[in-house]
């Protein structure tokens, strides 16, 4: 999820020297070498992507690579199949405040347009596609939406962080990441961040941008219309049940990220 998921990630590169990588698979090459091993009488296709992904990180000497993919999550099955170690950490936070920072970004940004052509819309319209089966914040939520479903083993292998907690918190959130992961303990100064080589904002089209600071600081809460963030915490209260049991229940409806506001018209 946009604003959430660098986290987590960040603090561990930075902090206990893991490398950071981003794996990126190119669907069409990816289609092709699987298409060459098929034609094979015994198509080795699990050591085959074994080997592209060790060989990906072939020159790390650390004992964990962190490989910043969020759509590991949609596809936690097949990775445990070619990788049966792998853990994934799962950044979450407040929808309404992921929405939120979207907008305001886009306010700042108001002459670049999305990369899928957003700038166009109102508000309202613009909270309603994002959060489609198939944009920035609805994607990721189908992918949350299955995690009750995979078995438990599964289910073992994934790590939930707030990134609220880990903003309020970062030192004891990040003890528990330690301990989970496995590696070496080590405290953090979360004053005195070691900040890195900048990322490339180019992916988005410079409509978002990659910014490091040296200390930790809670971003300063979104406002947002009370009707976009009520028809959120109703089209999507099985997430908040799931992650955010300390707030006010709602109704628990299982629901498809496909289209968010069905009550447009009231």
């Amino acid at each position: 999820m946009p604003t959430t998921g660098t986290a987590p990630q960040r603090f561990i590169a930075k902090e206990v020297t893991v490398r950071c990588a981003t794996l990126c698979w190119a669907s069409d090459a990816w289609s092709a070498i699987i298409s060459f091993f098929w034609r094979s009488s015994t198509p080795p296709l699990t050591p085959a992507m074994q080997g592209y992904l060790r060989g990906w990180h072939h020159d790390c000497q650390k004992s964990v690579v962190v490989d910043n993919t969020r759509a590991w999550l949609h596809a936690i099955e097949m990775l445990l199949h070619i990788e049966p170690e792998a853990k994934l950490i799962v950044c979450l936070r407040d929808l309404g405040q992921i929405y939120g920072a979207i907008e305001a970004q886009h306010q700042r940004t108001i002459l670049i347009d999305f990369v899928d052509y957003l700038a166009d819309y109102d508000r309202f319209g613009r909270a309603d596609a994002l959060f489609a089966k198939d944009k920035a914040i609805g994607a990721p939520l189908i992918s949350l939406h299955g995690v009750p479903d995979l078995p438990t083993h599964v289910q073992e292998r994934l790590f939930f962080v707030r990134f609220e907690d880990l903003m309020a918190q970062p030192v004891a959130c990040l003890s528990l990441i330690y301990k989970w992961l496995g590696v070496e303990p080590l405290t953090i100064n979360a004053d005195q961040l070691a900040v890195g080589v900048q990322e490339s904002d180019s992916h988005h089209d410079m409509k978002y941008t990659h910014k490091q600071a040296s200390k930790i600081t809670a971003p300063k809460r979104h406002e947002i219309s009370p009707r976009i963030q009520t028809l959120i915490e109703t089209a999507y209260a099985w997430y908040y049940q799931l992650y955010y049991p300390q707030l006010k229940k709602r109704p628990v409806t299982h629901r498809s990220a496909a289209t968010l506001f069905d009550n447009r018209q009231q």
